[in-house]
């Protein structure tokens, strides 16, 4: 059985990771494989009943991660469709190639936090647009929003959706993870952007202009902005409640995040209740759930279920006795895990992570459980299809693979080494 679990796992693990060659949607293959996994469990077990229980068992735990990331997703999506964003982003006033590129990157870092590194990466490359004209150097700010967004939603409950699995899953608290990742992560970005800068070519020696003299700005109501206002204060603060929700109510994390969805649904319905059915329809929650990214969430699902089916057969606790036992420093393990992470997709790695090192043996908030939020985190920005922030932004800016790996993957990695230090000598001074 194990073997037969083992060998329908790396199949679909497989099958997603060349999701654009074989022309086959990676969520569909998740979902068959977590299926199919389980399915085999069953069949193969003495006991189809404990499967059940223990079916029963890991699908609570994966519904409280979906739902917490269709909340937020919606949340995001009913401030976007209010332009709430543009009260941030308009404030960027720089002309300067260096100094926006340095903007840009501490926005998408801090703004990644609060919502995630998906949405905020999409959010900046639309501002960078609006302000850089030459291609390349739109390109590179294009590259650095990436490594920023990542690093960003590493120190994050709510900033990276594996940060996120292991705050839900009982790994990690707020206040450790902030207190802990957020240095380490400041500095993955902080080390690309000044090498980047010291080397970068200055405006002053380009003939073209490569920033665009003045964004236009279309004009704004004072009802709409006050409508911006309104959507951003309560999105971006209810997001900024859900920790102290769950911290107050010791409830799990998606009903805060439900709260903060029918306080904004609320919020929206009475700030267009005088409009018609037509005009108000694109303002409301309906309309934004139709645009959240869904085959995400399922994709989730069905790889949180397969990973579910190996934790429960043994493998994950057999494959970790067997990593500890060929490399034996569980730090090197973490850090490697980060590096793979930037070849196929953290969130099986991490919830796999998660089966393998179980809360028994390595408590919350230990050194473990810190440490992989930032190298799952940070780690996926060293190739272009490492994230999905990295993803979306290649499609958005036509980003090569080539020309990443050039260009911005030799800085990623210093930035993730730079960090992996500073966690490793920040943990071992404060121990």
């Amino acid at each position: 059985m194990t073997l037969l679990l083992t060998g329908f796992f790396i199949i679909g693990y497989l099958l997603i990771s060349f999701e654009h060659s074989i022309k086959i949607n990676k969520t569909a293959t998740a979902l068959i494989t977590g299926i199919v996994c389980w399915a085999a469990y069953a069949l193969l077990a003495t006991n189809a009943e404990a499967v059940g229980h223990q079916l029963e068992h890991h699908l609570t735990d994966t519904a409280e991660i979906l739902f917490f990331l269709m909340g937020a997703m919606t949340v995001v999506e009913l401030i976007d469709v209010h332009d709430g964003f543009t009260l941030i982003t308009d404030r960027i006033a720089s002309r300067n190639i260096r100094s926006l590129l340095w903007i840009i990157s501490l926005l998408s870092f801090f703004l990644s936090a609060l919502l995630d590194n998906l949405t905020t990466s999409i959010v900046m490359v639309s501002v960078a647009r609006k302000l850089i004209r030459n291609a390349e150097d739109r390109r590179v700010v294009a590259g650095m929003i990436i490594v920023a967004a990542n690093a960003g939603g590493a120190w994050s409950p709510i900033g990276d959706v594996t940060t996120t699995m292991l705050w839900i899953g009982g790994q990690i608290t707020t206040v450790n993870i902030i207190r802990t990742v957020v240095l380490p992560s400041l500095v993955s970005l902080l080390v690309p952007l000044a090498v980047l800068t010291r080397y970068y070519k200055s405006e002053s020696e380009s003939k073209a202009p490569t920033v665009k003299s003045g964004a236009s700005r279309p004009y704004v109501t004072p009802t709409s902005r006050r409508e911006r206002r309104i959507m951003l204060a309560i999105g971006l603060g209810g997001m900024l409640f859900v920790p102290i929700f769950k911290t107050l109510t010791h409830l799990p994390p998606y009903m805060g995040m439900m709260l903060v969805l029918g306080l904004i649904w609320v919020a929206s319905e009475v700030l267009h209740s005088d409009k018609d059915e037509a005009e108000r329809k694109k303002f409301t929650a309906a309309y934004a759930l139709s645009r959240i990214d869904t085959p995400s969430i399922l994709f989730f699902l069905g790889i949180l279920l397969a990973v579910g089916a190996l934790e429960s057969t043994g493998i994950l606790r057999s494959l970790a006795g067997s990593l500890s036992q060929a490399v034996g420093n569980l730090d090197v393990i973490i850090f490697m895990i980060g590096v793979v992470s930037a070849v196929v997709d953290n969130v099986p790695i991490v919830a796999a992570t998660m089966g393998m090192y179980d809360l028994n043996t390595y408590a919350v908030d230990t050194k473990i459980w810190t440490f992989l939020a930032y190298c799952a985190g940070t780690g996926g920005s060293l190739l272009l299809i490492g994230s999905a922030a990295g993803v979306a932004v290649m499609g958005m800016e036509k980003l090569a693979f080539g020309w990443y790996l050039r260009k911005i993957s030799w800085l990623a990695l210093l930035g993730y080494v730079a960090g992996a230090l500073v966690f490793l000598v920040e943990f071992a001074l404060t121990a």
